[in-house]
């Protein structure tokens, strides 16, 4: 069976649906191939940052947006041992922000949101429980894709073909493009811990000599990340879950009556962490964005916010090209120009964190933070915006393009 579009997305996360949305909006064929029946999938990274907020404002998607369940993140503190905690980045103070805070939702709601709005356009189509299995070419071109779905085996040919499928992008591979690999001292393990009460509205993250985790505040829970040195997941499983419990309640002494609610290390998830980058995100009539143009780091949080404003660049760029049928290599290639500054200088602050402070902190070489920034964050706290403005806002933020914006309803 062989079919015909003018985009064809692989992959419904926050990047294809958001460009699947956007250009759709532009009145571009498109259709995101989505090998899930649904989106529910747990330890998907749930930041919305200020500047993907302020993107639904102008798509007309606010109101909707702030009916889903959510937490709001407005600081990162770090504790001092004194009672006293110093603000690492302080979001209140982004100005020009309409919403200057971080907020929490579970990714599945954001899909289901942007999956909504897209089905409200003629010219939008997203196919669950669709997979692609590889790539159609004509020469050196792609065409499209094949999938299998429930009904079986077929072709979808276009115009241009998107990769939006992740850190481990099969298409990308396919289509013969390596990325550059970083080198990465540090691994994450995610897992939930319920709480009682209210909890203060900040990240919190918290290091030992040897030990380090980040706490992030949801609806009735923590989301522990749980960072150990790179390759030790066998490890941390032969420890058990009795030594996870014990290191997660001596760094969160809050959560010592709670930490029992982490079952077995079959409710911990280990996460691979990669930074890495493509030198060309196109090859003939493919195009990659988001983690499979370039995987980022979780410190920070920012992998979301970076694929969402690849999209938004490559719906600017894009759209006319597509609307006329002539995208080029030279339109391909526009988009990665636009895009590569802000990803180098994130994954440059990332690999610098890294080596710098998670690093040592992991292998027992400092216990926290140096001691020189904390002093000045303490004694200068307008100096939060900094990192703040590096987390929330980003170099070179994108904004929807006027086609794609709508009246909030």
């Amino acid at each position: 069976m062989s079919e015909r579009t003018t985009c064809a997305v692989i992959g419904g996360g926050p990047a294809g649906m958001v460009l699947g949305l956007l250009l759709a909006r532009a009145g571009v064929e498109v259709t995101v191939l989505e090998k899930h029946a649904d989106f529910l999938r747990d330890f998907r990274g749930d930041t919305v940052h200020p500047t993907t907020l302020r993107l639904l404002d102008e798509l007309g998607l606010r109101e909707r947006f702030a009916a889903l369940p959510q937490s709001k993140v407005r600081s990162v503190s770090f504790p001092l041992g004194d009672g006293r905690s110093v603000t690492l980045a302080d979001f209140r103070r982004l100005r020009g922000q309409p919403h200057p805070y971080i907020a929490m939702v579970p990714q599945w709601d954001l899909l289901n949101l942007l999956a909504e709005a897209g089905r409200a356009e003629p010219s939008f189509t997203l196919r669950m429980s669709t997979e692609v299995t590889g790539l159609l070419h004509d020469s050196d071109t792609v065409t499209g894709v094949r999938y299998l779905d429930p009904e079986g085996p077929g072709e979808l040919r276009a115009d241009l073909t998107v990769a939006c499928d992740g850190r481990w992008s099969a298409a990308r591979g396919q289509a013969g493009l390596e990325p550059r690999e970083f080198p990465v001292n540090i691994d994450v393990w995610w897992f939930k811990v319920p709480t009682e009460g209210a909890i203060a509205p900040s990240l919190l993250p918290r290091t030992g000599r040897g030990k380090m985790l980040a706490a992030i505040p949801r609806e009735g829970y923590l989301q522990i990340g749980y960072l150990g040195p790179k390759g030790s997941d066998a490890r941390l499983r032969r420890r058990g879950v009795e030594a996870l419990r014990h290191d997660v309640a001596e760094l969160l002494p809050e959560l010592a009556d709670s930490v029992h609610a982490i079952g077995s290390m079959d409710d911990v998830k280990h996460l691979d962490v990669r930074i890495n980058r493509l030198r060309r995100w196109h090859t003939k009539g493919l195009l990659c964005i988001g983690d499979a143009a370039h995987a980022m780091s979780p410190i920070g949080g920012v992998g979301i916010n970076l694929a969402v404003q690849d999209a938004v660049a490559a719906a600017t760029l894009l759209a006319g090209p597509l609307l006329e049928h002539r995208v080029t290599e030279r339109h391909l290639a526009a988009v990665r120009r636009r895009r590569l500054l802000p990803t180098v200088v994130t994954q440059s602050l990332q690999r610098l964190l890294h080596r710098g402070f998670v690093g040592p902190v992991l292998h027992g070489r400092i216990a926290a933070p140096p001691k020189v920034p904390l002093t000045l964050l303490r004694l200068l706290p307008r100096l939060s915006a900094v990192p703040a403005y590096l987390i929330g806002v980003g170099v070179r933020p994108e904004r929807a393009p006027g086609f794609a914006r709508r009246a909030s309803v």
